[in-house]
C-alpha cells in the first residue's frame, strides 16, 4: 500500500475548526485527529482601524483559511474536509478543489501520487449567508513585494502611471525592505504582515508525513485581498507573467506556478466578484514574458545590489549560486549585462559553473521535465543564452561552450514584440505594456 492512501486511512477526516479575526492578528484552527494546527498571521492594528465592511473582511479571512488549510491537509491528504466555520456554496466547493487539485499537481507527481479528481477530496460545509452589499471609495494600489525583479518592475511601471503604490509584504526580509526602498516609497505606505506556519505540521513531516509544493501564490492573493479590502484599495497588481503558464512535465499539465497562471487568475477575479465591492486583483505583467520583463528590470540599476529571489538563499538574503532558480535569473539578466555587473550581484559567475550543466539542460531541452522552481519558458531561456554568447564573443565560460555544443545553431524565438492578450490588465494601465488602450 502506497504512504498516500496508507495516511488517508489512517486519517479519513480533516476540520477547519475556526477563524479569528483580530485587532492585530488572524489566527486559524485545523486538525487531523490528535493533532491541531494554529497558523497565525500578525499585523499592524492600524489596519483594522479604519472604515472596512467587517462582513466583507470576515469573508475574505475565512477564504484566507481555506488556501492556507491545504498546506495541513497534505500531510495526510484526508479524503474528507469539513468546514465548520463559513460557508461555501457548491459551486464554491468545486472551485476549492478545483485549485487544490491543479494546485497540488507537482506534489502528486513528486510523490508518486495518482490521484483522481473526483475522489482525492470530498468538502463538506454549510450554505453561507448572504454578503451584505457593502459601497466604498476605493483608492490606491496594493503590489505584493517578493524581493525579485518582477515586482520591481511592476512598481517602476506603476510610478510611470503616476500610481498611489501601497507595498504588500509578507515577512518582511531584506530584499522586499531594500526594493521598496530603491523605489523611493515611504516605509508607512507599507502593509507588513508576518505568517507562521505550526510547527506540528513540521514535526509530522519530520516523522515522515507528506510533504511537497502546494499552491502558495493563492495564499498571497487571498491574503492580498483581506488586506486590501481592510485598508480600501482598488487595486491589487501582482506580477505573474504569461510564461507562468507553461507546464513543467512533458506531456501533462502540472505547473509549479499554476496558481500564478492566467487560469487561477481568472477563476479567482471571479470568486471575489461575489464579496461585493471588492478590490480589483489582477496581473500587471501578464502581457509580458519574462525576457521582455528582464530586459525592463536592467533598466533599473539602483536594485541591483538589493533584489534577490533565491528560495535557498532567501533567510540569509543571499544568491546560492547553485539552485536552478538563480541560475535562470542570472541568464535571464546574461543576454544584457556584462559578467562583472553579473558577479556583482550574485557573488559568482554561474556561467562558469560546469557542475550546473544538467540544470540548464532542464531549461532548455524540449521534451525534459522544467527544474521545479518559477521559471519562464524555454524559447525565453534559448533566447537569452544566444544573447549572452554574442555579447561575449570567443571567450565562453563553461555553461556557454556547453549550450554551444548541444545546440551549434540556433534562431531563437523573437520575444520583443511579445503581447499576450489574455490578460485582465485595467485600462488605464494598458498603454504601459504596448497593449491597445
Amino acid at each position: 500500500m502506497s504512504l498516500y492512501n496508507e495516511l488517508r486511512g489512517k486519517h479519513p477526516l480533516f476540520i477547519y475548526h475556526s477563524y479569528t479575526l483580530a485587532e492585530n492578528c488572524l489566527e486559524f484552527h485545523f486538525s487531523i485527529d490528535e493533532y491541531h494546527f494554529y497558523p497565525r498571521w500578525e499585523f499592524d492594528g492600524a489596519l483594522t482601524a479604519g472604515e472596512y465592511s467587517r462582513e466583507q473582511a470576515e469573508r475574505a479571512a475565512f477564504s484566507l483559511g481555506m488556501a492556507e488549510l491545504v498546506s495541513y491537509w497534505k500531510c495526510a491528504c484526508c479524503p474528507r474536509v469539513e468546514v465548520r466555520c463559513g460557508g461555501l456554496t457548491d459551486k464554491q466547493k468545486k472551485w476549492w478543489k478545483k485549485l487544490y487539485y491543479n494546485g497540488l499537481g507537482e506534489f502528486f507527481y513528486r510523490n508518486g501520487v495518482d490521484a483522481g479528481f473526483e475522489d482525492f477530496i470530498t468538502i463538506e460545509a454549510p450554505e453561507p449567508a448572504p454578503l451584505p452589499r457593502h459601497t466604498t471609495d476605493l483608492s490606491g494600489v496594493l503590489v505584493p513585494i517578493g524581493g525579485g525583479k518582477d515586482s520591481v518592475v511592476t512598481v517602476e511601471l506603476l510610478k510611470k502611471a503616476g500610481a498611489d503604490i501601497y507595498p504588500y509584504i509578507i515577512n518582511p526580509r531584506g530584499a522586499t525592505l531594500g526594493c521598496v526602498a530603491a523605489a523611493g516609497i515611504a516605509p508607512d505606505k507599507i502593509t507588513g504582515v508576518r505568517r507562521s506556519i505550526d510547527k506540528t505540521l513540521l514535526e509530522l513531516n519530520a516523522k515522515g508525513y507528506l510533504n511537497g509544493h502546494t499552491p502558495f501564490s493563492a495564499v498571497v492573493a487571498f491574503s492580498a485581498e483581506l488586506f486590501a479590502i481592510m485598508s480600501g484599495r482598488k487595486y491589487i497588481a501582482l506580477s505573474n507573467e504569461s510564461s507562468a503558464n507553461e507546464a513543467y512535465v512533458d506531456g501533462s499539465s502540472i505547473n509549479h506556478q499554476y496558481s500564478k497562471s492566467t487560469e487561477f487568475e481568472r477563476d479567482f477575479r471571479e470568486y471575489c466578484a461575489e464579496l461585493g465591492n471588492a478590490p480589483e486583483y489582477f496581473s500587471l505583467l501578464r502581457p509580458w514574458s519574462e525576457w521582455q520583463i528582464a530586459r525592463e528590470f536592467v533598466k533599473y540599476p539602483q536594485y541591483f545590489g538589493v533584489f534577490q529571489s533565491c528560495n535557498l538563499g532567501s533567510k540569509t538574503n543571499v544568491w546560492c549560486g547553485s539552485c536552478a532558480k538563480c541560475l535562470y535569473v542570472y541568464i535571464l539578466l546574461a543576454a544584457f549585462l556584462e559578467d562583472r555587473t553579473l558577479e556583482d550581484i550574485f557573488g559568482c559567475n554561474m556561467l562558469d559553473k560546469s557542475e550546473l550543466s544538467e540544470t540548464l539542460e532542464g531549461l532548455i531541452t524540449d521534451g525534459r521535465d522544467k527544474p521545479f522552481e518559477c521559471v519562464g519558458t524555454r524559447d525565453e531561456v534559448r533566447l537569452s543564452l544566444e544573447m549572452a554568447v554574442k555579447l561575449r564573443g570567443e571567450r565562453l565560460p563553461a555553461l556557454l561552450r556547453h549550450y554551444r555544443e548541444l545546440v551549434p545553431s540556433c534562431h531563437p524565438v523573437d520575444l520583443s514584440g511579445f503581447y499576450d492578450e489574455d490578460n485582465f490588465v485595467p485600462e488605464e494601465f494598458r498603454a504601459l505594456l504596448g497593449g491597445k488602450r
